[in-house]
Formats: structure tokens, sequence, C-alpha cells
């Protein structure tokens, strides 16, 4: 409990993020994330759109937080990240999604923007292995993280799963309202790495880390940058993911309250090209990348979840677990 109470105390003065906003949320304040000391929580499934090796039969074991650390404008979790969709949940009921999800037969307990919650997912965690969770942990990032984040996390993660997505601090104030982002999320990798080599257990990942990145309509030379530090400091360390599955989030889909809190105005008004697809694959052999996940550019947005429906994403992708409007979704059909 007292190890516990000094997690809880990392709230007092926020600074679980490189914004080191300072609230004390243990009284109620809120800062850039708008999350209190209480682990908000929207969805949980049997993921089976992430990488391969994270995914197996059943799929990944996926927990959807509410809340985050940035505003990415044309962000497809906007219903978390902008409007906070979700329900307030203990850390005990985390610990028990978690071991429901073992007992589904996930492959790992993936855990989708979480740095906000640190202690108390932590805790969550410390309950589940307690109770028989043995699962790889996967933690599924921005990249926006501070040195001190990653080493409070480092006992408890197995795998991170974080994006790299831009080295430009121009976009990233545009895009994401953090003109420091690329600075900490270069640091951030390199920290990942260091800690957690590459290690494998029948085709499935067991520690490591995944660098994602997503290629944005219009600013190949922001990947092209990507992919040039990447081969200098992380080939052969960490696995890369290349994304294209840029969706511009249209005014229409969002609630007035979410346009309203927007600080981000959308900057990519349509798809990736196939053209610029063509450039990134050349820009790869350019480099001499050669291993990694490449995704093949998406045809429409079907996959694009709807949070506040019981089955946000189509039953190809995901088996609901737990939903905040409703807890546990039957785990046994």
């Amino acid at each position: 409990m007292e190890k516990e109470q000094e997690l809880s105390s990392l709230y007092a003065s926020c600074a679980l993020c490189p914004r080191a906003c300072g609230v004390n949320r243990l009284k109620g304040q809120t800062g850039f994330c708008r999350q209190g000391r209480q682990i908000k929580l929207a969805y949980s499934c049997l993921h089976k759109g992430e990488e391969p090796p994270l995914c197996g039969a059943a799929g990944s074991g996926t927990l959807f937080f509410s809340g985050c650390t940035l505003k990415c404008s044309s962000c497809q979790n906007y219903q978390l990240s902008g409007e906070g969709m979700g329900a307030e949940v203990t850390e005990r009921e985390v610990a028990d999604i978690m071991c429901a999800l073992q007992k589904l037969d996930a492959c790992n307990i993936n855990l989708v923007t979480g740095s906000h919650f640190i202690p108390g997912i932590i805790n969550a965690l410390k309950q589940a292995r307690k109770r028989g969770m043995t699962l790889p942990v996967v933690w599924n990032t921005s990249g926006y993280e501070t040195p001190a984040a990653l080493e409070l996390l480092d006992p408890y993660v197995d795998i991170y799963l974080a994006d790299v997505k831009t080295l430009d601090e121009g976009i990233a104030d545009r895009l994401c309202s953090a003109p420091d982002y690329p600075r900490n999320a270069a640091h951030a990798l390199k920290q990942m790495a260091a800690a957690k080599p590459l290690r494998w257990n029948n085709r499935m990942l067991a520690q490591g880390v995944i660098m994602r990145h997503l290629i944005l309509p219009g600013e190949l030379q922001a990947t092209e940058q990507v992919l040039a530090w990447y081969k200098d400091k992380l080939d052969k360390q960490v696995l890369l993911s290349l994304m294209t599955q840029f969706i511009p989030i249209s005014a229409d889909r969002k609630t007035e309250a979410d346009r309203s809190r927007e600080t981000a105005p959308v900057m990519f008004g349509r798809k990736l090209a196939h053209s610029e697809y063509k450039q990134v694959m050349k820009l790869l052999d350019t480099y001499g990348i050669e291993e990694g996940f490449f995704q093949e550019p998406s045809r429409d947005d079907a996959w694009l979840p709807d949070f506040s429906t019981l089955i946000p994403f189509p039953e190809r992708f995901a088996r609901p677990v737990w939903h905040y409007s409703q807890g546990h979704i039957d785990e046994t059909r």
C-alpha cells in the first residue's frame, strides 16, 4: 500500500509527460490531458489489427484509455483523445480486465495511450500479476514520453509500440501542438531500444521495440527525415512499422465541444496518394531498410473506430471484451 501511495503522489504536481503541467490531480486539477487521478478507460478488446508478431491467433489484449498528452489533428481516436469518451474505473477493475483478456487467450496486454495514468496502470499491473496474469505487456504510445516515465515503466513493460510521428519541429507544432515532440520522441525511442533488446518466442515478439511512423500526405520530406534517423540510430535494434492509413477526420464527425477545444487545425485534407506510397517504397531501398512492416494504402475508412458503439471496430479487426457504457461484454461467446 505504501508503494501504491508513493506512485499516486506523482499526480500531486504532475510531470508524467513532457508538458509537465504541474497541476495537483489529487485535488481535482487537470492539465493538458484534462484527466484527474482516476483512470479513465473507454474500451477493451482482442485486437487483430496490430503488427503480426503482436496479434497471434486470438489477438492482442488491448485497453484504450481516455485523454491524451497530444492534440493531433485528424486523430483516428479523437473521441477518446479529444472528447474524453470513457468511464472512470478503479485499478482493481483494470486488473480484472487484464485477467479476463488472458483467459480469452490474448497474446499480450496492450495499453493504448496511458502515459497520463502511469501510476494507476502500474498498480493495476501489479494486482493482475499477483492474480496470475503472466502475459507480456505492450506500451502503445505516441512516443511523447519523459526519461523518468520510462524508468517507472521499465520493470512492467516488455514491448514498446511507439510512434515517431515527425522529427520536424514545425510539423510537430502544427500537427500535435507540441514543438518539442521530435526531441522527446527521439530520446524516448533510444531509451526504449537500450532497455528492451529484441527477443522472439515462436515468431511472436516477447520483448523489444516497434517504431511506428505514419506517412503524412504532402510531407514526404518529413518521412525521409524519420527514415534516415531510424537507419542511423535504430536499424537492427528496433522494428520499423510504416503506416499509410492517414484519414482526414471531417468536422461533421466531431462534436461541437471537441471542435471548440482543438488547438491544431486539420493539416491534411486528403489520404496518401498512391504515387506518394511508391516514393516512400523507393526511399526504403535508398536507405537499405529491408525488415519491418509496411502497410498497404487504405482503400476506405471502414476500420475507423466509433467508440460510442459496443463494437467500435469491424468484427474482423477486434472482439469486444469491455465497453465503458456496459462493462464486461460476454467473454465466453
